[in-house]
């Protein structure tokens, strides 16, 4: 292939790489805005999760800079979206499910794009995305369904619960596992229903 080939291949890659990263900085926002209200409106267990998730999302965007910075492109600062404010609890877990799903859509595209421009680390670097957007999707979806057939009742057992996630920084994925529960620290158990760390 010709050299001017290669570098369109490339920057076909990058646009893409760079759509990705942009709509990791608005669920940045939509989630941390999430955390804050969830906080707010004392439910802190949920808070706390969303946090863990919005860090998860602060990972990819950094995943997504460093490939771009590798290919020789320039990493955008700005989110695709602004974020939707003042949600109500009820809104919040199907709204984020939807965005996951959309999410998930679109990164599957994204790969297709990087494999047709020969580029199988930036291939790689979706797939490790795509299943860690699949837990956030995952769990949004069921607490969606269980305020559904539950309502009042299960956010009443959420209710007042802390917030804290401590000084670790790990997120959602590495701290929850692929299947949402607690995944055991190296060398260390978790209580049931716990986090470990």
């Amino acid at each position: 292939m010709s050299q001017e080939s290669r570098e369109q291949r490339r920057a076909n890659v990058i646009e893409v790489l760079n759509k990705a990263r942009a709509m990791e900085l608005h669920a940045i926002a939509q989630y941390m805005n999430q955390h804050y209200n969830l906080d707010n409106m004392d439910y802190g267990d949920m808070a706390a999760k969303v946090k863990l998730i919005a860090i998860d999302e602060m990972r990819h965007a950094e995943m997504f800079a460093e490939r771009i910075a590798e290919l020789g492109g320039e990493p955008v600062a700005e989110p695709a979206g602004t974020a939707e404010k003042g949600q109500l609890v009820r809104v919040v877990f199907s709204f984020d499910a939807n965005l996951e799903d959309f999410t998930i859509d679109t990164y599957n595209e994204f790969l297709l794009v990087c494999r047709e421009n020969a580029d199988s680390t930036s291939v790689k670097l979706f797939e490790q995305i795509i299943d860690e957007e699949q837990v956030h999707f995952n769990y949004f979806d069921n607490v969606s369904a269980h305020i559904d057939q539950l309502g009042e009742t299960y956010l009443a057992q959420i209710a007042g619960t802390p917030s804290t996630t401590g000084l670790q920084t790990r997120g959602f994925v590495a701290r929850f596992g692929s299947g949402g529960a607690p995944a055991a620290a190296p060398g260390a158990g978790a209580a049931p229903g716990r986090p470990a760390g």
